[in-house]
């Protein structure tokens, strides 16, 4: 088939060289010029599709990258995999309505329109289908096919990737969901028809809900611990042992990502928007975990006073980790970008490191073990942040040489001088 993918990032790059792979003709469209021409290149700005594995679906003539919407004439299945992020703390759909403008000129009878992005229960019906007809002058359900299978991507996960996470399908009509499942029937291993579109897209906003309001639930437990003078990790270690009735969680400087911190918005919002009720539970978490970077700045602004009886103003700060999640680069909502911008912003000598991301103002890509060239050492900072925990880092070293560490993500050993949030 002749399958064309709307936005190439986390979710559309993977879906749309998995489809190569799977035999189809791709067209992934991808406006953005600079980025279009890099795919283009078999340059891959995601990790989760390495250059080699982009460089040999555009060999086999499979996937083309494109920023031309012509080239989405003839398409037997479109997927619609652009942003949905906040703009003023409010759901902002303009990237799915324009993709659907976009779509609904190149609309034949007989093709299929699938939405991944992540959006309120509606969206579908309601937003993407009046566009797809007025568009192209044909009627949903009848003359074409319309349908959603939210995005379930991690990045940088080695064990569920895009062909083995289950799929969950659902169309606009019977036909519709025969359509959107015979072709995600050949890119992934296991397809989870859904009675409707709304029941899909709230599976999808409510999954990351459960994990946005069980992270804020174990950061607020962190910050009662520390009152308390409990170890909180150690808490959770013990809770963990039960083998029933009980998911471990853990503490951290936030959440990141274009999920945990978006799609509950989406789904407090439309309640109240539509219905004048508040999910109060998401609006909590929200509060929450949004101070969260605030509450990582205070505990290193007192640990600087009662150890050094020094302000941060001034203070000379390592900070390990930009992105949002170990693995990987993706900063979107970074929590990690939160602290170290506060930090900066009173006064704090910031140098972030960071091996996945590009140098910044005031960072570097390795841990200054030793001496470096400019004859900085870990030691000389007066204190170390550690807000992601990559695999390139070398936590013992970085033990053994700092001042005083403060650790958010719990992955080192206590001691006198190192301290877990």
């Amino acid at each position: 088939m002749h399958i064309c993918v709307l936005g190439q990032g986390y979710v559309g790059l993977p879906l749309a060289v998995r489809a190569a792979e799977a035999g189809h003709a791709v067209t992934g469209y991808e406006p953005d010029r600079a980025r279009c021409e890099a795919l283009a290149a078999g340059s891959s700005y995601v990790e989760d599709i390495g250059d080699d594995r982009l460089r040999a679906v555009l060999d086999s003539d499979a996937y083309y990258a494109t920023c031309d919407p012509q080239d989405l004439k003839g398409f037997d299945v479109a997927v619609i995999t652009v942003p949905t992020p906040l703009t003023d703390r409010a759901p902002d759909l303009s990237c799915v309505r324009d993709a659907g403008r976009v779509l609904a000129e190149w609309i034949e009878p007989g093709a299929t329109v699938v939405l991944e992005s992540t959006t309120h229960p509606g969206t579908t019906r309601d937003v993407l289908v009046p566009l797809l007809e007025e568009g192209s002058g044909l009627v949903a359900g009848r003359d074409f096919h319309v349908g959603f299978s939210p995005e379930r991507i991690d990045p940088g996960n080695p064990d569920w990737r895009l062909e083995n996470t289950p799929k969950i399908v659902a169309g606009l009509t019977e036909g519709c969901l025969e359509r959107v499942k015979a072709f995600y029937d050949t890119v992934t291993d296991v397809t989870v028809p859904a009675s409707g579109l709304e029941e899909a897209e709230l599976a999808k906003v409510f999954e990351n809900t459960y994990r946005h309001v069980n992270i804020a639930l174990v950061n607020e437990l962190s910050r009662m611990a520390h009152t308390l003078g409990v170890d909180v990790w150690h808490t959770l270690e013990l809770a963990a042992t039960k083998p029933f009735g009980f998911t471990r969680f853990l503490p951290g400087p936030g959440v990141g990502g274009h999920c945990l911190p978006i799609d509950p918005v989406y789904l407090s919002h439309h309640v109240k928007a539509r219905h004048g009720q508040t999910f109060r539970l998401i609006e909590l978490a929200q509060d929450i975990n949004e101070s969260q970077p605030d509450y990582v700045v205070r505990r290193l602004q007192d640990a600087l006073s009662r150890r050094f009886r020094r302000s941060v103003h001034g203070a000379r700060i390592l900070a390990l980790g930009a992105a949002y999640k170990p693995g990987t680069s993706d900063a979107r909502q970074s929590p990690a970008v939160e602290v170290t911008d506060r930090l900066r912003q009173m006064g704090a000598d910031v140098t972030v490191v960071d091996p996945y991301l590009p140098v910044a103002d005031g960072g570097c890509r390795e841990i200054p073990f030793g001496a470096t060239a400019a004859g900085v050492t870990v030691g000389d900072f007066d204190a170390v942040v550690l807000l992601t925990p990559h695999g390139e880092f070398d936590l013992d070293r970085l033990a053994a040489e700092a001042s005083y560490v403060l650790d958010t993500r719990g992955v080192m050993t206590a001691a006198s001088h190192i301290e877990r949030l």
